[in-house]
């Protein structure tokens, strides 16, 4: 009896090239939770009454708990299992879109944004690692390059789509999460018929410790998380404050024209990810770097000027900028990481990445609360840039060690 369950358990199991895609689901899926609330922040800001300053902490639970989740599970997928790994993730992101669609005042919408952060804790490194592991392509490069797009999508789908629905659509700060919800349904679904290239490890136990970084790879670690940081840290300035600011300079309340203002960075975000995957990884973090720096001027000389064609400009140079920052950074560790680590690794790469995204959309709410919107991206913009700036110089230190050490180049 025992010999014929696992056969008939295969044979219900998606192939390859299925759990490549079912992965890309499960990062979409955890990107459209991210962004589900940014088009509706300005109606519920209006509907309760709310400063920025709470509007951005809401923005920032998400990371806070992301991070926090990451911290302790961190390396969970290393032990039980990617597939597994992954159903937890989308079930709390599932629950999550049911608390935003009954949320009767703020405080939901903090209890929302604690499950779409653990639910994305679990999520996204186990995703990660399973698209490397179910490669179907024989660029090694492919996967990184879907991992941004993947997630692109998923972002823009969550904006144009939120503000569509929330515009004309009955049950305005409701609907989305619905569609939100049974998309989680059908993710489960498909991640539950899905093959594991890594299982559960025979007879280990997972148990809550700090993950750590392997001997060997902190040059590369420092160059790939530097450069995701970038692509997170200004990802959530717009994300938490670039409602308000298109609605500002446009001087509209239609949220269906604010999303499709907001979606066209994340559409560049995807559009850019389809032709990187030849661009190698280092030059994908000094491009990024160098385009991000651009792009914050941008920011600031919108906030100046109240320019809506700057606004349109930062949206196009932002995800550009964003799509190379944070394809090359994931492009360095996938290469560098070994299979029994990459789980962890990848969840430390995204820890350390959350925390700053964290810090940059509470730090830019309050002082866009303290001293004004234009004041707040004067001091944001500069300090983002030194990030820049530091992704930059580590990832051509790494660049140079590794041809400076044939032996250690990645393949």
């Amino acid at each position: 009896m025992n010999s014929v369950t696992p056969t008939r358990t295969r044979g219900f199991r998606l192939k390859s090239r299925g759990t490549f895609w079912s992965a890309t689901v499960v990062l979409a899926l955890g990107l459209w939770a991210s962004g589900a609330p940014s088009v509706l922040y300005p109606s519920y800001a209006a509907e309760w009454n709310l400063p920025s300053v709470v509007i951005t902490t809401v923005f920032g639970t998400y990371p806070v708990a992301l991070l926090i989740t990451l911290l302790i599970f961190g390396g969970v997928s290393d032990v039980i299992g990617r597939r597994r790994t992954m159903l937890i993730g989308i079930a709390l992101i599932g629950i999550a879109a049911a608390v935003f669609a009954l949320a009767p005042n703020v405080g939901f919408l903090y209890v929302g944004r604690v499950l779409q952060g653990v639910g994305t804790g679990f999520a996204l490194g186990a995703a990660s690692a399973a698209l490397v592991e179910n490669n179907t392509s024989s660029n090694p490069r492919f996967p990184s390059s879907l991992t941004t797009i993947s997630t692109a999508v998923g972002l823009t789908l969550a904006l144009v789509l939120s503000g569509l629905l929330a515009q004309f659509a009955p049950l305005p700060l409701a609907l989305s999460y619905i569609v939100l919800f049974a998309l989680s349904v059908v993710a489960l679904v498909f991640v539950g018929l899905s093959r594991d290239a890594r299982p559960a490890t025979p007879g280990a136990r997972w148990r809550p410790q700090p993950i750590r970084l392997p001997r060997g790879l902190f040059r590369p670690f420092l160059a790939a998380t530097l450069s995701v940081s970038v692509a997170y840290s200004v990802g959530a300035i717009f994300l938490s404050l670039g409602a308000l600011m298109a609605r500002q300079l446009t001087g509209t309340t239609n949220l269906l024209v604010i999303g499709a203002i907001l979606g066209l960075s994340s559409f560049f975000i995807g559009a850019t990810a389809l032709f990187l995957q030849k661009v190698p990884a280092h030059i994908a973090i000094v491009i990024g770097g160098t385009l991000s720096i651009a792009g914050l001027g941008l920011m600031a000389a919108t906030a100046a000027s109240g320019s809506i064609a700057l606004f349109l400009a930062w949206c196009v140079v932002g995800g550009i900028a964003y799509s190379f920052a944070f394809t090359g950074g994931l492009g360095l560790i996938n290469r560098t990481a070994r299979p029994e680590h990459r789980g962890a690794t990848l969840s430390l790469l995204y820890l350390f990445a959350y925390l700053l995204q964290a810090a940059t959309a509470i730090g830019a709410g309050a002082l866009a609360t303290a001293i004004g919107l234009a004041a707040a991206v004067d001091i944001a913009a500069p300090v983002v840039g030194v990030l820049c700036l530091a992704a930059i110089l580590f990832a051509v230190a790494d660049l140079a060690s590794r041809r400076r050490t044939p032996a250690l180049q990645a393949s």
